[in-house]
């Protein structure tokens, strides 16, 4: 992947979630212990970058007349929470950045908005060949017309981040328990379109890439999720809510994550419909894609993230470790990706690293 041997721009701002607001995405709807850590460790590995002078933003109330009063040169966005904690305005920052004319990192907002579809998603991936899991799609104003055909299946809002809307009883193995689920997020998401979804007892992987298409990327090494602790606690096999914000889960401390070990065929496979899906969707600089495989083995696409988590515990990074990486050179690569970009779009040599 092509860098510069010189950032285009070392003064680098970057653009946090608001600890200061309520976050409904989160137990007690605040940020957690494990999140602050996640803004220290984060701030800490940055510190290692001698390339750059980073400046922090976090206050939303205060986010957009500070970007117009005082236009930072380029903007490291890392706001995965959306503007003032809302997950449907995630876009929202982003789209001001463009307006103002500011250089930043990461996927546009058009990109943000369509994959936070995940029905769109499935669709477009559909259409281009990637294998997809059977799935209803259920107007959240017309629950009652849920049509159920074959068991076990997965229900899960359409929309969200952060398996929001996703628990225990999100498996669900046959009629009854199916309406009682629905009937469930429509008190806890009212009008929330929901996916009635093929359920995929396989292996579990994400691809993790850096990069673009104009300049090439760097393919991490791929993750597998190992679920097999979860059996003693009688737990199905699935990225439950908890596993994302209640250290106290068996979702969040038993569940592993290891180097995948496939075949070079099948990877190189997975590979290719990421790199599909990155430029088809519109990513930019880094983006993650999750997979899993059906009874038979064949591995289809749960989801694609355009704003993956950055942080020191979050795939992405596991993902750089089994390459050797710190969680520092990671951070570096997303920025070397951004600022490729920039540097390719005006014309400025650039070339690989020593």
């Amino acid at each position: 992947m092509p860098i510069n041997r010189k950032p285009l721009f070392p003064c680098i701002t970057i653009i946090l979630g608001d600890p200061r607001l309520p976050d409904k995405s989160k137990i007690d709807d605040r940020f957690s212990t494990e999140d602050l850590e996640a803004i220290d460790r984060a701030k800490e590995a940055l510190g290692e970058l001698r390339d750059y002078q980073f400046t922090y933003l976090d206050n939303h109330s205060a986010l957009l007349p500070q970007l117009i009063a005082d236009p930072p040169d380029f903007v490291l966005n890392f706001c995965d929470t959306g503007y003032k904690n809302r997950a449907r305005q995630e876009l929202h920052v982003p789209a001001f950045l463009e307006m103002l004319g500011i250089p930043y990192s990461g996927a546009r907002p058009a990109c943000l908005g369509l994959c936070y579809d995940k029905s769109l998603v499935r669709s477009v991936a559909k259409t281009h060949g990637v294998p997809v899991p059977a799935e209803t799609f259920v107007h959240g104003n017309d629950l009652n017309g849920a049509i159920l055909k074959n068991f076990p299946a997965l229900i899960k809002p359409n929309r969200g981040d952060g398996s929001v809307g996703i628990t225990e009883n999100s498996l669900v193995y046959d009629e009854p328990q199916a309406h009682a689920y629905i009937n469930k997020l429509a008190m806890e998401f009212p009008n929330c379109d929901l996916l009635i979804q093929e359920f995929l007892p396989g292996d579990e992987y994400s691809v993790g890439l850096l990069g673009n298409p104009s300049s090439g990327f760097k393919i991490l090494p791929i993750l597998k999720v190992d679920y097999s602790r979860l059996a003693a606690h009688r737990l199905p096999p699935i990225l439950a809510y908890a596993s994302k914000v209640d250290s106290a889960s068996p979702y969040w401390t038993d569940i592993q994550y290891a180097k995948a070990a496939m075949d070079e065929g099948l990877r190189q496979r997975l590979v290719g419909y990421c790199r599909l899906l990155f430029e088809r969707l519109g990513c930019r600089d880094y983006a993650r894609f999750d997979f899993r495989a059906d009874v038979q083995g064949e591995v289809k696409l749960l989801e694609v993230n355009p704003n993956p988590a950055w942080c020191w515990d979050g795939k992405l990074n596991l993902m750089a470790g089994f390459a050797g990486y710190r969680y520092g050179e990671l951070l570096e690569w997303i920025l070397q990706a951004a600022q490729a970009r920039y540097a390719k779009k005006q014309g400025i040599f650039s070339e690989e690293p020593p």
